[in-house]
């Protein structure tokens, strides 16, 4: 028995070490793809000049906590859902509520049809928080990211994590595709935003600043790239250069935390939701 014992240490050991063993070799081929620097590579670009934007429509009618909400592809109506328990879909240009209903959703791949669940991902080791798909061209994956810090890129045909990345320090709010699809943006309760490239396989830029100590709740790019606009538990709205990593403008408006925001399909507005339960659109 104590022969045995002995057998299955010995094995656990050399497992471990070659589990680290290979940990060092990914590492190594992982810094072969790391040529340069996001900033070095942005000292080549112009800034940008005077950032100006104000809230155009503020949207009333939900009776608690906005959560969550899009636009829609014609580029004017607006869905929003909310702790009150409606989902609402607005006429941005006039105000107008649409349609209510009530709703809810789970991070896993559905026919819509027959109401069947196609796919399960299972990885992250807490509750999933925030969840974006590729944009469509670029295939059938998607990014996840939640309370264990961790962010990751799913294949929906298979149902397996293709990438992980853990360099935040808190629960990741919320997760965002660049429009090319090779990268992606996160916000974070540490005050961070960072940015992912997906073919390096790592973070390559970290938006902060030393004033900024609330958490990072919504987060969505420019539709250049160019820009990333976050919303803060701090009531704010941050605007930062993606490439200089600098902020370029901080927006005033709300009375509670910025819970949602997302840019308009032709990229001439974003709205953004809040716990005041208002939304506001901006251009």
């Amino acid at each position: 028995m104590a022969t045995e014992g002995l057998h299955e240490n010995e094995t656990l050991a050399s497992l471990k070490s070659e589990a680290e063993s290979l940990k060092g070799k990914l590492e190594e081929e992982r810094a072969k793809l790391h040529d340069v620097e996001l900033h070095q590579v942005a000292e080549r670009v112009e800034a940008l000049g005077q950032f100006v934007m104000k809230t155009r429509r503020t949207l009333k009618g939900h009776g608690n906590k906005v959560l969550c909400m899009d636009w829609c592809k014609d580029k004017r109506r607006i869905v929003s859902s909310s702790q009150d328990g409606k989902v609402i879909v607005w006429d941005s240009f006039t105000t107008n509520k649409i349609l209510t209903a009530s709703g809810d959703g789970t991070c896993a791949l559905w026919d819509v049809e027959s109401g069947q669940l196609l796919q399960s991902f299972h990885g992250h080791g807490a509750d999933v928080l925030c969840l974006d798909l590729a944009p469509s061209e670029t295939g059938n994956t998607f990014v996840s990211g939640g309370c264990d810090k961790k962010a990751m890129v799913w294949d929906m045909r298979s149902g397996q994590c293709v990438q992980a990345f853990e360099t935040h320090e808190s629960d990741i709010n919320s997760v965002r595709y660049y429009p090319s699809g090779d990268a992606f943006a996160s916000g974070s309760d540490d005050a961070t935003c960072r940015l992912y490239d997906l073919r390096a396989d790592r973070e390559v830029a970290i938006y902060s600043k030393e004033s900024i100590i609330f958490g990072a709740s919504s987060v969505d790019f420019s539709l250049s790239g160019r820009l990333l606009f976050a919303g803060y538990n701090d009531y704010t709205i941050n605007v930062w250069d993606v490439l200089k990593g600098s902020r370029v403008s901080i927006l005033f408006g709300h009375e509670n935390r910025v819970s949602t925001l997302r840019v308009s399909p032709d990229g001439t507005a974003f709205c953004s939701g809040s716990w005041d339960h208002t939304l506001r659109v901006w251009a």
